[in-house]
Protein backbone atom coordinates (compact mmCIF):
# COMPACT_ATOMS: atom_id res chain seq x y z
CA UNK A 1 0.00 0.00 0.00
CA UNK A 2 2.60 2.40 0.58
CA UNK A 3 5.02 1.89 -2.42
CA UNK A 4 0.95 2.88 -4.19
CA UNK A 5 1.05 5.62 -1.75
CA UNK A 6 -1.89 5.08 0.07
CA UNK A 7 -1.94 5.93 3.52
CA UNK A 8 -2.01 3.24 5.91
CA UNK A 9 -5.33 3.36 7.16
CA UNK A 10 -6.23 2.30 3.92
CA UNK A 11 -4.56 -0.80 4.42
CA UNK A 12 -6.90 -1.71 7.54
CA UNK A 13 -10.23 -0.52 6.45
CA UNK A 14 -9.58 -3.25 3.46
CA UNK A 15 -8.17 -5.38 5.25
CA UNK A 16 -11.56 -5.52 7.66
CA UNK A 17 -13.62 -5.41 4.95
CA UNK A 18 -12.21 -8.78 3.50
CA UNK A 19 -12.14 -10.44 7.37
CA UNK A 20 -16.21 -10.13 7.27
CA UNK A 21 -16.58 -11.39 4.01
CA UNK A 22 -14.16 -14.01 5.13
CA UNK A 23 -16.12 -14.59 8.41
CA UNK A 24 -19.67 -14.64 6.00
CA UNK A 25 -18.44 -17.29 4.21
CA UNK A 26 -17.30 -19.45 6.52
CA UNK A 27 -20.75 -18.87 8.61
CA UNK A 28 -22.54 -19.87 4.99
CA UNK A 29 -20.35 -22.70 4.54
CA UNK A 30 -18.67 -21.86 1.41
CA UNK A 31 -15.18 -22.47 2.61
CA UNK A 32 -14.50 -24.79 5.46
CA UNK A 33 -12.54 -22.62 7.72
CA UNK A 34 -12.37 -18.59 8.66
CA UNK A 35 -8.27 -18.27 8.04
CA UNK A 36 -8.48 -14.66 8.07
CA UNK A 37 -10.29 -14.72 11.85
CA UNK A 38 -6.64 -14.67 13.57
CA UNK A 39 -4.55 -11.77 11.25
CA UNK A 40 -4.18 -8.77 13.05
CA UNK A 41 -4.49 -5.35 11.41
CA UNK A 42 -1.47 -3.14 10.45
CA UNK A 43 0.22 -0.81 13.10
CA UNK A 44 -0.68 2.38 12.19
CA UNK A 45 1.65 5.48 11.31
CA UNK A 46 0.07 8.24 13.31
CA UNK A 47 0.03 11.81 11.01
CA UNK A 48 1.75 14.41 12.64
CA UNK A 49 -0.27 17.84 12.04
CA UNK A 50 1.26 20.71 12.56
CA UNK A 51 0.49 23.88 14.57
CA UNK A 52 -0.26 26.95 13.81
CA UNK A 53 1.89 29.53 16.30
CA UNK A 54 1.39 32.66 17.54
CA UNK A 55 2.37 34.96 14.55
CA UNK A 56 1.04 32.66 12.00
CA UNK A 57 -2.33 32.47 13.65
CA UNK A 58 -2.29 36.36 13.90
CA UNK A 59 -1.01 36.44 10.06
CA UNK A 60 -4.18 34.42 8.92
CA UNK A 61 -6.54 36.29 10.79
CA UNK A 62 -4.78 39.75 9.21
CA UNK A 63 -5.30 38.38 5.92
CA UNK A 64 -8.74 38.89 6.40
CA UNK A 65 -8.67 42.10 7.19
CA UNK A 66 -10.95 44.65 4.87
CA UNK A 67 -14.39 45.80 4.15
CA UNK A 68 -15.83 43.47 2.04
CA UNK A 69 -18.39 40.63 2.89
CA UNK A 70 -15.92 37.66 2.07
CA UNK A 71 -13.03 39.56 4.40
CA UNK A 72 -15.71 39.95 7.40
CA UNK A 73 -16.98 36.49 7.17
CA UNK A 74 -13.61 35.10 6.59
CA UNK A 75 -12.39 36.43 9.70
CA UNK A 76 -15.14 35.16 11.80
CA UNK A 77 -15.58 32.02 10.43
CA UNK A 78 -11.33 31.34 11.17
CA UNK A 79 -11.77 32.91 14.42
CA UNK A 80 -14.74 30.83 15.08
CA UNK A 81 -12.93 27.67 14.28
CA UNK A 82 -9.73 28.55 15.86
CA UNK A 83 -11.13 29.07 19.55
CA UNK A 84 -13.82 26.51 19.36
CA UNK A 85 -12.07 23.55 17.78
CA UNK A 86 -14.63 23.40 15.22
CA UNK A 87 -14.55 20.11 12.51
CA UNK A 88 -15.49 21.02 9.29
CA UNK A 89 -18.18 19.93 9.19
CA UNK A 90 -19.85 21.50 12.61
CA UNK A 91 -18.77 24.41 10.64
CA UNK A 92 -20.53 24.62 7.93
CA UNK A 93 -23.36 23.02 9.38
CA UNK A 94 -24.04 25.98 12.08
CA UNK A 95 -27.15 27.81 11.91
CA UNK A 96 -27.55 31.58 13.15
CA UNK A 97 -29.64 30.23 16.01
CA UNK A 98 -26.53 28.40 17.52
CA UNK A 99 -24.84 31.36 18.20
CA UNK A 100 -25.30 33.98 21.26
CA UNK A 101 -23.57 36.57 21.12
CA UNK A 102 -24.79 37.80 24.62
CA UNK A 103 -23.79 34.61 26.05
CA UNK A 104 -20.67 34.42 24.44
CA UNK A 105 -21.65 30.72 23.65
CA UNK A 106 -22.39 28.49 20.45
CA UNK A 107 -24.39 25.36 20.72
CA UNK A 108 -22.26 22.32 17.88
CA UNK A 109 -25.21 20.48 17.20
CA UNK A 110 -24.16 17.94 14.80
CA UNK A 111 -20.99 16.86 16.44
CA UNK A 112 -19.30 13.42 15.14
CA UNK A 113 -21.29 10.08 15.72
CA UNK A 114 -24.09 12.63 16.46
CA UNK A 115 -23.09 14.19 19.63
CA UNK A 116 -23.75 17.89 20.12
CA UNK A 117 -21.58 20.36 22.87
CA UNK A 118 -21.95 23.86 23.53
CA UNK A 119 -18.60 25.95 23.18
CA UNK A 120 -17.73 29.13 24.79
CA UNK A 121 -16.84 32.01 22.73
CA UNK A 122 -14.45 35.63 23.47
CA UNK A 123 -14.45 38.94 23.46
CA UNK A 124 -12.22 39.60 20.25
CA UNK A 125 -14.25 36.25 18.53
CA UNK A 126 -17.57 38.09 19.88
CA UNK A 127 -16.80 41.18 17.82
CA UNK A 128 -15.43 39.56 14.43
CA UNK A 129 -18.98 37.17 14.60
CA UNK A 130 -20.71 40.22 15.16
CA UNK A 131 -19.41 42.65 12.33
CA UNK A 132 -20.08 39.50 9.98
CA UNK A 133 -23.59 39.32 11.32
CA UNK A 134 -24.24 42.97 10.34
CA UNK A 135 -23.00 42.49 6.57
CA UNK A 136 -24.79 38.86 6.13
CA UNK A 137 -27.62 41.26 6.90
CA UNK A 138 -27.54 42.34 2.98
CA UNK A 139 -26.83 39.19 1.62
CA UNK A 140 -29.48 38.64 -0.72
CA UNK A 141 -30.08 34.58 1.09
CA UNK A 142 -29.93 36.77 4.30
CA UNK A 143 -32.98 34.85 5.63
CA UNK A 144 -31.53 30.97 5.50
CA UNK A 145 -30.94 29.39 8.66
CA UNK A 146 -27.64 28.67 7.86
CA UNK A 147 -24.93 30.84 9.70
CA UNK A 148 -22.11 30.79 7.35
CA UNK A 149 -23.04 32.11 3.87
CA UNK A 150 -21.20 31.63 0.14
CA UNK A 151 -21.12 35.51 -1.39
CA UNK A 152 -23.15 34.47 -4.11
CA UNK A 153 -25.39 30.99 -3.24
CA UNK A 154 -26.48 29.61 0.21
CA UNK A 155 -25.10 28.11 3.09
CA UNK A 156 -21.45 27.18 2.53
CA UNK A 157 -20.06 23.96 1.08
CA UNK A 158 -17.19 22.19 2.46
CA UNK A 159 -15.35 22.75 -0.91
CA UNK A 160 -16.11 26.73 -0.02
CA UNK A 161 -14.61 26.14 3.56
CA UNK A 162 -11.38 24.40 2.24
CA UNK A 163 -10.72 27.56 -0.54
CA UNK A 164 -11.36 29.57 2.01
CA UNK A 165 -8.91 28.08 4.73
CA UNK A 166 -6.41 27.67 1.45
CA UNK A 167 -6.27 31.17 0.12
CA UNK A 168 -6.36 32.74 3.45
CA UNK A 169 -3.48 30.92 4.22
CA UNK A 170 -1.73 31.73 1.15
CA UNK A 171 -2.40 35.54 1.60
CA UNK A 172 -1.18 35.11 5.02
CA UNK A 173 2.42 33.37 3.92
CA UNK A 174 1.80 30.12 5.98
CA UNK A 175 3.87 27.19 4.36
CA UNK A 176 2.35 23.47 4.37
CA UNK A 177 -0.95 22.29 3.63
CA UNK A 178 -3.63 24.55 4.91
CA UNK A 179 -6.91 22.14 5.95
CA UNK A 180 -10.17 22.73 8.86
CA UNK A 181 -7.83 19.81 10.65
CA UNK A 182 -4.57 21.79 11.15
CA UNK A 183 -6.81 24.93 12.48
CA UNK A 184 -8.22 22.36 14.39
CA UNK A 185 -5.34 20.92 16.00
CA UNK A 186 -3.52 24.04 16.56
CA UNK A 187 -6.77 25.64 18.98
CA UNK A 188 -6.22 21.94 21.06
CA UNK A 189 -2.12 22.71 21.39
CA UNK A 190 -3.38 27.03 21.91
CA UNK A 191 -5.79 25.46 24.86
CA UNK A 192 -3.03 23.15 26.00
CA UNK A 193 -0.11 25.83 26.08
CA UNK A 194 -2.42 28.57 27.42
CA UNK A 195 -2.54 26.37 30.88
CA UNK A 196 -6.14 24.96 29.90
CA UNK A 197 -7.08 21.61 31.21
CA UNK A 198 -6.80 18.28 29.68
CA UNK A 199 -10.74 17.15 30.87
CA UNK A 200 -11.85 20.92 28.94
CA UNK A 201 -9.78 20.13 26.05
CA UNK A 202 -11.93 17.10 25.71
CA UNK A 203 -15.09 18.86 26.40
CA UNK A 204 -14.59 21.82 24.30
CA UNK A 205 -13.19 19.38 21.42
CA UNK A 206 -16.30 17.04 21.63
CA UNK A 207 -14.14 13.53 22.47
CA UNK A 208 -15.52 10.50 23.70
CA UNK A 209 -11.67 9.48 24.88
CA UNK A 210 -8.86 10.89 26.51
CA UNK A 211 -6.51 9.18 23.62
CA UNK A 212 -7.61 11.84 21.49
CA UNK A 213 -6.10 14.70 23.44
CA UNK A 214 -2.54 13.00 23.46
CA UNK A 215 -3.25 12.97 19.56
CA UNK A 216 -3.89 15.93 18.96
CA UNK A 217 -1.18 17.67 21.77
CA UNK A 218 1.78 15.40 20.71
CA UNK A 219 3.72 18.10 19.26
CA UNK A 220 3.09 20.83 22.43
CA UNK A 221 4.15 18.30 24.46
CA UNK A 222 7.44 17.48 22.53
CA UNK A 223 8.17 21.45 22.45
CA UNK A 224 7.81 21.31 26.32
CA UNK A 225 9.98 18.77 26.81
CA UNK A 226 12.44 20.06 24.88
CA UNK A 227 12.26 23.79 26.74
CA UNK A 228 12.29 21.44 29.82
CA UNK A 229 15.28 19.68 28.45
CA UNK A 230 17.08 23.13 27.61
CA UNK A 231 16.62 24.94 30.88
CA UNK A 232 17.64 21.11 32.79
CA UNK A 233 20.76 21.38 31.36
CA UNK A 234 21.29 17.77 31.77
CA UNK A 235 24.27 17.85 29.24
CA UNK A 236 26.49 20.51 30.71
CA UNK A 237 29.53 18.76 31.38
CA UNK A 238 32.74 20.47 31.74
Amino acid sequence: MDARGLEPSTAGTRLKAVRQFSAWLADEGEIDTNELETLKAPSLDEKVVESLNDEQCQALIDACKGRTYADKRDEALIRTMLECLLRAEETILMNLEDVDLRAGTAIVRRGKGGRGRRVGIGPATIRAVDRYLRARKQHRLADLPALWLSQKRGRLSYTGLDKIIKTRGAQAGIAGRMHAHRLRHTGASRWILAGGSEGGLQAAAGWRNRQMINRYTASVREEQAAQESRRLGLGNFE
